[in-house]
């Protein structure tokens, strides 16, 4: 279902990040764990990750200020929060910070599945925009430079035109004379 689509799953509990990659690779993701925001940034910046799952509350830098340096490096990365019940506040916090969802602790596979599908989603959409503005400005550029050759040629045609007239002026005031010589 997700073949190509890897996951970055951060969470200090090492029996959450074990039971978790498991139902997650059952699902079809390619999983990577990682046990601090900071492990998870050195893994994110040697491999790609289009989503990560991360829990809030962790120790040293926690979920909310992964979630502000991941955007910060790569902003198309959709990142979905891991909260316990009573941190609600802390996941829509994390929504307002550009989170593409959160589900709570004790996870429910179904509730985090929907979650995931969401962030692919997103992503796919976020990507194909990219790539489609990416190609319109290609072709701005390319009908950029045709008009302005296409400009160039009407000025050069409007020259000649202005000097064959200009010719045919002189001529015609020396009565021809011009061509007799």
């Amino acid at each position: 279902m997700n073949g190509k689509f890897s996951l970055l799953l951060i969470d200090d509990e090492e029996g959450i990040r074990k039971v978790l990659s498991l139902a997650l690779a059952d699902a079809g993701w390619k999983v990577r764990t990682a046990a601090s925001a900071e492990e998870a940034l050195a893994i994110f910046r040697q491999d790609d990750f289009p989503i990560v799952l991360t829990d809030i509350k962790m120790p040293g830098m926690d979920g909310l200020e992964l979630l502000k340096v991941l955007k910060d490096y790569k902003p198309e990365t959709e990142v979905v929060l891991m909260t316990g019940h009573g941190d609600l506040s802390l996941a829509i916090q994390g929504i307002k910070l550009d989170a593409a969802d959160f589900v709570t602790k004790p996870i429910d596979n179904d509730v985090l599945d929907i979650a995931l599908a969401r962030a692919r989603e997103r992503w796919t959409m976020r990507r194909a925009i990219r790539e489609h503005t990416e190609h319109l400005q290609d072709l701005v550029e390319q009908k950029t430079h045709e008009l302005l050759a296409a400009e160039r040629l009407a000025t050069i045609g409007q020259t000649v035109a202005g000097l064959s007239h200009s010719i045919k002026n002189m001529a015609s005031g020396l009565g021809g004379s011009l061509f007799l010589l």
